[in-house]
This record gives structure tokens, sequence and C-alpha cells, in this order.
């Protein structure tokens, strides 16, 4: 067939879409490629609940909260490095080299003799996560046309639940039933099983390349940008007042960095980050809807199950459980909208009722009283649910729709890295919010000094340790927590009705393969290639 490579004024080239491949074969790579993302997911949930027993091991809870830090800085700064890696290089050899960092990186913690080196481990994890997320949706861009990805977004999707759920329960069964090391080393046995199926099933399509160059300087000004932006978003209301030296001087490092990246890459060769992507209008609401699903998402859903522990007493043992109504409806949702996207080709509308849908379910979680059922809390989560079903997915599927496939990676990296930001400073500045009214509550209630201890104190507060307080300061506590939270999903509801406003203006163009308006049937027929809009 004649393949034409006209490209829309949108940005996004006309390229032939990937070659047709059976389900059997789609649904064979993916297993490789959701066992990758399931690493990269799963790593911290598991390594969280055995955090007590390696502490204890280990000594160093003043550092603590670098464990994580660690890992997660690291793979929000490398993630659109690795995805420019797959443009040039390959996406298969990146995507089973950061497989291979990522099991460095755990073989080495679980070998770990000094809280510092476990540090210092999770950032060689973190390293290799970076590439696990982005090379995965790069991938799938390359073989599943956009207009196809329908059929197997509820496999993408499914991949998040089975980490909340099953992280929990895998880390407690390590720490209780073996050495807290096996957190690290499950994932070698899942890691090498994912390596021997990329290497035998992928088959990625081959894309003419000319001569091409890594841009380090843009590479290294985008990598400490990120950083620290992390740092600050991190340490900023927690380790270091937000008025501090370090966090001024954090923002400041963020805005020069992030200036001089800009800079350099209109001007580099081979930008890690073309900015001509951004040109496209679809690309930058995409990126803008990452950001703010983000920011809405992970800032509010963090602090449920302070609610549902310290309010509604539920263990914190099955932790990864209280959020499954949440997880059912946005997996639920997901895979209805890829059949009906996959079989109409339609897609601008499931963004716009996403935003709305997600702004509600934002609002009735702020209904919530600390005399709320778990059933009442568990029906509203299924509206977040739902709301994240509607967008999660779309948003990734209409930036890499709009960029041509040379470009596939840093697009997806680019993605990735919106939706990462804004989770982070979601959490940042939410929490503030939280921290506040916590505060404030429990001042009222109980005086100024006796609230303020007991805040200071809320990252240890437990259920258990709930019941053995008296009923005034237990009543004073669940009402603290309560407004707390009633406060997080009011501010979230704000950036959920800004997703709801800038999804319209997202422009319905043809999704490249399969249909009508695509380049390629489903059976591999050719059928007309849509014009230019």
């Amino acid at each position: 067939m004649t393949q034409s490579t006209k490209e829309s004024p949108d940005g996004a080239a006309g390229e032939a879409p990937p070659a047709p491949m059976s389900k059997r074969q789609v649904y064979t790579v993916m297993s490789g490629l959701m066992i990758g993302m399931l690493l990269a997911m799963l790593d911290n949930m598991v390594v969280g609940t055995a955090m007590p027993t390696i502490v204890g091991e280990l000594g160093g809870l003043a550092h603590l909260s670098w464990v994580v830090t660690a890992y997660t800085l690291a793979t929000a700064a490398v993630t659109p490095i690795w995805g420019k890696l797959g443009d040039i290089y390959g996406r298969k050899g990146m995507f089973m080299a950061s497989i291979a960092l990522f099991l460095a990186g755990s073989a080495l913690a679980g070998m770990a003799q000094s809280m510092g080196q476990l540090i210092a481990f999770r950032g060689v994890q973190g390293l290799g996560a970076g590439g696990l997320m982005v090379g995965a949706m790069a991938i799938i861009g390359d073989l599943v046309p956009p207009r196809e990805r329908g059929r197997y977004q509820g496999l993408m999707a499914a991949v998040m639940p089975l980490a909340m759920i099953g992280g929990p329960l895998l880390g407690g069964f390590v720490t209780d039933h073996l050495d807290w090391r096996w957190a690290f080393y499950v994932n070698l046995p899942l890691g090498g099983l994912a390596l021997v199926v990329t290497a035998l099933t992928m088959h990625l399509p081959k894309r003419p390349r000319g001569a091409s160059r890594i841009d380090y300087l843009g590479a290294v000004l985008l990598a400490a940008s990120i950083t620290c932006l992390s740092l600050m978003t991190s340490w900023g209301g927690t380790e270091y007042a937000w008025g501090s030296t370090m966090i001024i001087g954090l923002g400041v490092a963020t805005a020069v960095t992030l200036a001089l990246f800009l800079l350099w890459e209109v001007r580099a060769a081979e930008p890690i980050l073309p900015l001509r992507l951004f040109r496209n209008g679809n690309f930058s609401l995409a990126s803008v809807l990452g950001f703010l699903v983000g920011f809405a998402m992970f800032g509010a859903v963090t602090f449920l199950p302070q609610y549902q522990q310290l309010v509604q007493g539920a263990s914190a043992t099955n932790s990864g459980l209280l959020l499954l109504p949440l997880m059912l409806g946005m997996l639920v949702t997901t895979m209805v909208v890829g059949q009906l996207v996959t079989r109409t080709g339609r897609y601008r509308v499931y963004p716009i009722l996403g935003g709305l849908v997600m702004a509600a379910g934002m609002l009735l979680l702020a209904q919530l009283t600390v005399g709320s059922s778990q059933l009442t809390a568990a029906l509203f989560m299924i509206v977040l649910g739902a709301g994240m079903g509607f967008l999660m997915q779309n948003t990734m599927l209409i930036a890499q729709n709009s960029v041509p496939m040379k470009d596939m990676g840093a697009a997806s990296g680019a993605a990735t890295l919106f939706r990462t930001i804004g989770g982070s400073l979601g959490v940042s500045i939410l929490g503030a919010v939280y921290s506040h009214q916590l505060t404030a509550t429990l001042s009222a209630r109980l005086g100024e000094q006796k609230g303020e201890e007991l805040a200071g104190g809320g990252g240890q507060l437990t259920p258990a340790l709930l019941k053995k307080m008296d009923a005034g300061v237990r009543d004073a506590v669940e009402h603290a927590v309560t407004a707390g939270v009633h406060n997080v999903f009011l501010w979230a509801t704000v950036f959920a009705v800004l997703a709801f406003a800038a999804a319209w203006f997202i422009r319905e163009t043809p999704l490249r393969g399969g249909g009508p308006s695509g380049g390629q049937s489903t059976e591999g027929r050719p059928v007309a290639e849509p014009a230019a809009l």
C-alpha cells in the first residue's frame, strides 16, 4: 500500500501505522509490558509495608523518608530521558535495559547493610523504574495504533489496582513470614520473566532513523530542574518551612535550571524533550490534563486512608483493600471507554465527562462526616474512580496520537512526567492544606498546645493508639481528620473543574490505524488515509 508521510497542521505526521498483529501476539507482548509496569508500581507498596522492620534492623529513622524520596526522585528525573533514548536507539532495547537496571537496584537494596546504602540502591531502582513506565507506554504506542488501543486498555488499567491491593498484602506476608530483604528480592523472578517474554516475543516495527546523538546538556538541565522541584515539594512544610532558605533556594534553582533547559532545547539538534511537540494544541492540552488529573487524584486519594483508618476504624494492615471501590470504578470505566473508542473512533467526549465525574466524586467525598459509613465512602469512591477511568488512559492516547511516530517515546515521557509532577505537587500542597486544618481543629477543641502536639505526631497516629485515648481526645482527632479531608477534597474539586474546562478545548482528530478513520483496518486491509485537518 502507498504510505503517506504528510504532516497535518496539528503536527501529527501521516506516517504508516504499525503493522497489524493478531490479538494473541499483542496479548503475549503486553504480558511482558504489564509485568514491567507492575514492578514499578508494586515496589513502593511492598517496601512501605516492610519499612518498620527495615528501620528496626538498619536504624536511621531520621532518614526514613529518603527511602521513598530517593526512588521517586530518580524515577521522575529520568522518565523523559528514557523516552528519548527509546526514540533514538529503539524501545525494546531500552525497555530491557531499564528492567535490568531495576533488577540490579533491587538485588543491591536486598543486600544493603546500612540505611545509607539502602537509600543509594533505592535510587538505582528508581533510575530503572523511570524507563519501565514510559517504555511500556511508548511500546504500546508502536504496537497498537490509537484506534485499536481501547481493546487493551483494561489490561493496562488493571495493573494499578493489582499493585494497590497486592503490594501491601505481599509486603505484609514477606515481613511476617520471610526476611525483609525479600521485599526487594521478590522483584528478581518477576523481572526475569519480563526480560524473557520481552526478548522472545517483542518484535517492534523498524523505523528508519537518521544520525542521532544524545542531548547530554539538555538531559542534565532537565534532571536538575525536576530534582529541585521534587525536593522542594517533598520537603516543603515537612522537613523545612515553606518560607525557609532551603525551600526558597530550591524554588529559585528550579526556575533557573528550567529556564536554561528551555533556552538550550530551542538550539539543540536532537532535544531530549522536543519543544515543537507543544505546538500541537492537543498534545499541550493532554499534558495540562495529565498535570491536573495527577494533582487532584494523587493529592486527594493520598488522604483517604487517613479518614478510613482514624475515623472509620479500618485496619491499616489491609490498607490496599481500602481503595478497592475506587480502583473498581476506574477499571470498569476504562474498559468500557476503551471499547467505545475502538468502535467509534471518538474520544473527545470522554475527557470532558471525566473532568465532570471526577469533580462530582471529589465533591461527594468532601461531604464525608465522622458518622459516614464505609458503604457511603465506597459509593463516593466509585464515582471518583469512574472519573479517573474516563481520563487516565485517554490523556496518554491523545498525547501519542498528536505526534509523529518517531517522537512516540518523547511524547510518552512528557505525558508521564507532567502527571508525575502534578501528583507530587498535589500531595505536597494538599498535604499542607490537610495539616493546617488538622492543627486548627485540634487546637480549637483541645487547646493550642495539645492540638499542635497531637498534629505534630499525626503521622504516627494509628487506630490502635487512638482507641487508647480518652473519649474527648478521640472525638477531637476524628473531627480534625474529617475536617482536614473535607478541605483537601474541596481544593481537589477545583483542580478537577479546571480539568473539565481544559478538556473542552481538545480537538477531535482522526486516530491513527483501524476503522474508517485510520490508516489500516484490524484485518490488515488498507483503507482510506484521513485527510489532513
